[in-house]
């Protein structure tokens, strides 16, 4: 007899999801936070108890996805003196790189490099390049650089992105290797409501996978480490305190007198005084909470939210769109694009690889997408908008606009007592990718 706590109003989809994944695997108990929506396989917000059996489908594809904040002494006369939240914003994404396999704008160094050279499961001593390259880099869709304010006056550094394309490629190669393929090999896509990818724990593949997932989490916090100490680092400040947790991941967990692997798609782990940095949308507010110890909570199997949850597809905020490669002007206060045959897109330009307002400071290959059908988002009202709450917002598009969205405060209300609200933080800058961006490691 299996048990579901759920929180908040229950989509259906996203329970059937839940209960396919516990009934393959024999799990007594699973969760439902507030914030969940339909995920591949598993449902994002969603958490399962299994006891034998650990799941790559369930982890995803963005192994240890997760959030850090960083409080400063810093109030806004402090940034104000820096030229202002935008100039900072604009510093931000100068030296931090947001999207697809984009190589960091600077290298950084870490230790969690030589544990990739040195990696138990050997295919990911392969994945070092990639993993030294993008170190540091955000990525897009949902993931961004805040700075924020609480209710003291002050400001915060936000993050929240994954393990990039290294996560990416050990998560994809173990679900090659579930289908008898080569790690390296291209995995058959299921369909979004697929039955799990189980192995079993104690088996080879099942720890293989563990090592693995384990080393890939740590390049997230890595990647989360060195993003927060670059945005201290442009403000001139120091952390007076940090919160740091992920919410993709497998955790060997005591539950209910007795051991489980729980799998935690989207899903914060938020024990009694475990603290949790959760993002509303880019125009809402976000928050660091801690669990509580209630009867309740431990029937969630300590679980809360990872974000606020998604009401709209993206295909439905933002439409649908053919994407296609062109060239952009690398300066970045020029808006030219050119297409990919040389043969230019605006009047008045010549050949690809020159702009003539910018002769030298050369292209680089952008994707771009051209509107086939409407999206249901005004996505320059929402800027307007933004505007106006005092938001400098840099990057982002209509799939991630904030009606895209449940209110974060009404999806921590839906999760009672079980979390307690330490800070309250308002957005001050929020810097994601482009919409023009394409990210397939994004959660």
């Amino acid at each position: 007899m299996s048990t579901i706590k759920t929180f908040g109003s229950v989509d259906q989809r996203s329970l059937d999801q839940l209960k396919r994944c516990m009934q393959a695997g024999d799990a007594e108990f699973g969760v439902l936070c507030a914030d969940h929506h339909p995920g591949y396989s598993q449902p994002i917000g969603g958490g399962i108890a299994y006891e034998d059996y650990v799941s790559p489908s369930g982890v995803g594809y963005d192994i240890g996805c997760g959030n850090k904040a960083a409080q400063t002494e810093l109030t806004l006369d402090d940034l104000d003196a820096l030229g202002g939240v935008e100039a900072v914003m604009r510093e931000i994404t100068r030296r931090i790189s947001f999207g697809m396999g984009v190589p960091a704008q600077e290298r950084a160094d870490h230790p969690v490099l030589e544990l990739i050279r040195e990696a138990d499961f050997a295919p990911q001593r392969g994945l070092v390049q990639l993993a030294e390259s993008q170190l540091g880099t955000v990525g897009s869709g949902n993931h961004y650089v805040n700075l924020m304010e609480d209710e003291e006056g002050r400001v915060w550094v936000g993050v929240h992105f994954g393990s990039r394309g290294f996560g990416h490629r050990t998560a994809s190669g173990f679900l090659a290797l579930s289908q008898g393929l080569a790690f390296d090999a291209r995995a058959r896509e299921g369909e979004m409501d697929s039955p799990p990818v189980l192995f079993e724990a104690d088996s080879e593949l099942g720890q293989a996978y563990i090592a693995a997932m384990q080393l890939a989490g740590d390049y997230a916090y890595a990647g989360r480490d060195v993003v927060v100490d670059k945005v201290l680092e442009i403000l001139g400040a120091d952390a007076v305190h940090e919160v740091h947790n992920h919410h993709n991941f497998a955790w060997r967990e005591e539950h209910f007198g007795r051991t489980y692997w729980v799998i935690r798609k989207g899903c914060t782990p938020a024990r009694s005084g475990q603290e949790g940095f959760v993002g509303g949308s880019m125009g809402d507010e976000s928050v660091i909470l801690e669990g509580v110890e209630s009867d309740e909570n431990e029937q969630a199997l300590f679980s809360t939210v990872h974000g606020a949850g998604r009401v709209m597809s993206r295909s439905q905020a933002a439409g649908r769109v053919r994407r296609r490669k062109r060239y952009a002007c690398r300066n970045r206060d020029c808006d030219r694009v050119f297409d990919i045959d040389g043969v230019s897109s605006a009047a008045g330009v010549p050949k690809r690889g020159v702009c003539p307002d910018h002769p030298d400071s050369g292209v680089k290959k952008v994707w771009v997408e051209e509107q086939l059908k409407p999206g249901l988002v005004d996505w320059p009202a929402v800027q307007t908008r933004l505007r106006e709450q005092g938001i400098v917002l840099i990057g982002g598009g209509a799939d991630e606009a904030p009606e895209v969205y449940k209110r974060l405060p009404e999806v921590l209300a839906a999760h009672g007592d079980t979390i307690r609200v330490k800070h309250t933080l308002r957005p001050l800058g929020v810097a994601m990718a482009g919409r023009d961006v394409y990210d397939p490691y994004k959660d």
